[in-house]
């Protein structure tokens, strides 16, 4: 597969239409660069509004906030429960978790063609982290939490879709806008949303920020699962009668050590054991432990391996130290290939930028995202159209703010292509 190099920060920025733009594309891109300073300030609005995965009524807020902006495209959004979701808690019991409502809008979905495009409104800070502020850091490029991971993004989104209503070929296009709640948590509670949505369509587009400041896209993902091993030994004093104790951290200890040799077994694969939990007293021999760890893989036939290998670990650990060993998790993140019709609408989407004077390029990634789970419902999804910036998931965050415009005119040339006939969704 071909990967497009690193391209110069500067090449991507929003350019003047070029002579391979027509004119009624030319009409509705335009107004776009005059919306820039509002873009902006929108984005900064949305970003000083803490929407933390955990932080449900800031989530709330945020949903509002969406809400009334993309009721501007002439549907009503609707707000969609989450589905139930579970995770093992300290003490190794299945535990609900809290996720916030899910924003759907659909628009003309009698269409005889129809486009996915998804965003989040979480984001990884919670509502009590410190970094809360937008500041401005030099000429053109703002810091603040979500700026670019993706609040940006959805600014784009919106952007992008104005222009389409606004070009003689809207009505060629049914389009569904899913953002969800907890993107930055797996998607746990908005899975289930998402793969309905995917169902309906035949291609989809992600708002996740651009792989790097100069813009490179994300072309193949690596798949993701976060497992959790419980290890249920039996308490015993650690003097009197030690040998009647089955020690919980020892097993642990022994499957994550195992586990971690899986690192790098298969191309691609990667194992990170990251936390182990339990016991107590040093004179008692723990009867609780827990280890977490996640796996990445490049290949559906990847992620039926390491399931299994890691079955096997927990049954034959279990079974030498004479406790019970269970292993929780799953892939919330399946693969995401570099297929054939993901290839095809990565090319398109070039032969777009290219018209608008911007290089687009893309590359391979072990990141995940929600456009992993697009490809699993069998669309061919680019998931990296959203802001140019950097630093995302840390309090240096930035946005680089012409990138707002520059690639709503990106997203908003390939959807009126779309509409028009000239680019054909790809095939499955």
């Amino acid at each position: 597969m071909p990967e497009y190099g690193k391209l110069d920060a500067n090449r991507n920025r929003a350019m003047p239409l070029t002579d391979t733009i027509s004119r009624e594309e030319a009409g509705a891109l335009a107004p776009i660069a005059g919306r820039r300073d509002e873009m902006i300030e929108t984005v900064i609005g949305w970003s000083r509004i803490n929407s933390g995965s955990t932080n449900l009524p800031g989530l709330e807020r945020m949903a509002g906030a969406l809400a009334a902006a993309f009721a501007r495209l002439g549907a009503e959004p609707g707000l969609i429960e989450p589905a139930p979701a579970e995770a093992i808690d300290a003490e190794g019991r299945l535990t609900p978790l809290r996720r916030g409502r899910n924003l759907r809008l659909a628009v003309r979905p009698e269409a005889a063609l129809q486009v996915l495009l998804v965003g989040h409104m979480d984001t990884v800070f919670p509502a009590d982290d410190p970094f809360q502020a937008v500041r401005w850091t030099g000429p053109g490029v703002i810091n603040g939490p979500g700026v670019a991971d993706m609040k940006g993004g959805l600014m784009i989104m919106l952007a992008a879709l104005e222009a389409l209503e606004a070009s003689p070929w809207a009505g060629r296009l049914g389009y569904q806008v899913v953002i969800n709640a907890d993107e930055e948590v797996s998607s746990l509670g908005s899975g289930p949303l998402l793969a309905e949505a995917a169902s309906r369509a035949q291609l989809g587009l992600v708002y996740e920020p651009a792989t790097t400041p100069e813009g490179l896209l994300a072309g193949a993902r690596k798949g993701l699962a976060a497992f959790t091993l419980v290890a249920r030994g039996v308490s015993a004093h650690a003097g009197r009668n030690p040998e009647a104790g089955r020690n919980a951290i020892v097993a642990a200890a022994d499957f994550a050590v195992l586990a971690a040799a899986l690192n790098g077994a298969r191309e691609g694969l990667s194992v990170n054991v990251a936390r182990i939990e339990g016991g107590g007293p040093t004179n008692v021999v723990p009867d609780l432990a827990l280890c977490r760890l996640e796996a990445r893989v490049a290949s559906h036939e990847d992620r039926h391996w390491i399931e299994a290998e890691l079955a096997r670990l927990a049954a034959e650990v279990g079974a030498r130290r004479d406790l019970a060993l269970e292993l929780h998790g799953r892939f919330t993140r399946p693969p995401k290939p570099f297929d054939a019709a993901t290839r095809a609408l990565f090319e398109a989407m070039r032969r777009c930028g290219a018209d608008l004077g911007q290089a687009i390029g893309w590359r391979a990634t072990g990141g995940c995202c929600d456009g992993n789970n697009l490809a699993e419902a069998g669309l061919a999804v680019v998931d990296t159209l959203g802001a140019r910036g950097g630093a995302i998931h840390s309090r240096d965050e930035f946005l680089i703010t012409d990138s707002l415009v520059e690639r709503a005119q990106l997203s908003a040339l390939l959807l009126m292509r779309l509409a028009a006939g000239e680019i054909r969704p790809p095939a499955g």
